[in-house]
């Protein structure tokens, strides 16, 4: 009785682990330029005293999805989404470089570029900072040009240029911090056929549909295992029975 209990308790375990993952992705429904991950379950023996006769399932997100979603247009000049394949390049928190598909932009008071969070945006020599300035555009090839504070309306200066990537997305991972980098953690080199339009951001590729009817069947698989639990207890109950009458 107690392996059925042992395989039972696991398996609602591991269905409330994968329920957590559909969860994550509907919760990030909204979040432009999310990337839902994957879920599936894996069978694994049950080593022990005797032959691993009996199996339990595994949860695990084995990979992330890296379809696109759609352009929404925002009107801003500092929103950029990648146009077709690429990614755009930024600095996470420790320092690596990490990569997004699209990104609502602000400058700060020292006149760095960054994303919503505060990564810094990286660009042919680094994180790209912007001098003061009464405009800012960002063209399709990720060129930065300024007109800089009390010049002409004709007078603009090209001061950086996004750093654009495009690497092979087997390559490519999401980390526990949700930032996606290389597996190897190298950084990339630019790729001038990348191209970003302003003015847009890409929306999450999540269906929520297909979550919501995922989670559905994850809840039923695991009441089928909370009355696996309940059953190996009567089972033991009616077998003390039998014992105490003996």
């Amino acid at each position: 009785m107690d392996k059925l209990l042992y395989v039972a308790m696991t398996g609602a375990s591991q269905n409330a682990l994968a329920q957590q993952a559909h969860a994550n992705n509907l919760a990030n429904i909204s979040t432009t330029g999310f990337r839902r991950d994957f879920e599936q379950a894996r069978s694994m023996q049950v080593f022990g005293d005797s032959f691993p006769a009996r199996v339990y399932a595994m949860s695990e997100r084995p990979a992330t999805d890296f379809t696109s979603g759609t352009l929404q247009d925002t009107g801003r000049e500092l929103d950029v989404a990648i146009e077709g394949e690429g990614w755009l390049a930024i600095q996470a928190p420790d320092g690596s470089e990490a990569y997004v598909r699209t990104s609502s932009l602000r400058i700060d008071a020292l006149g760095m570029l960054r994303t919503p969070d505060g990564s810094p945006v990286l660009g042919n020599a680094g994180p790209v900072a912007v001098p003061p300035e009464e405009k800012v555009e960002i063209g399709q090839d990720g060129t930065i040009s300024v007109r800089a504070l009390g010049e002409d309306p004709n007078v603009v200066v090209v001061v950086d240029r996004l750093k654009l990537v495009n690497p092979d997305l087997a390559q490519m991972e999401k980390g526990t911090d949700g930032m996606i980098r290389m597996k190897d953690g190298q950084p990339l080199e630019a790729d001038a056929n990348v191209t970003v339009v302003s003015g847009f951001l890409e929306t999450s590729n999540v269906n929520a549909v297909a979550e919501m009817t995922s989670m559905l069947a994850l809840a039923r698989q695991f009441e089928l295992h909370v009355k696996m639990m309940r059953t190996a207890e009567d089972d033991a109950a009616a077998m003390a029975r039998v014992l105490q009458i003996s």
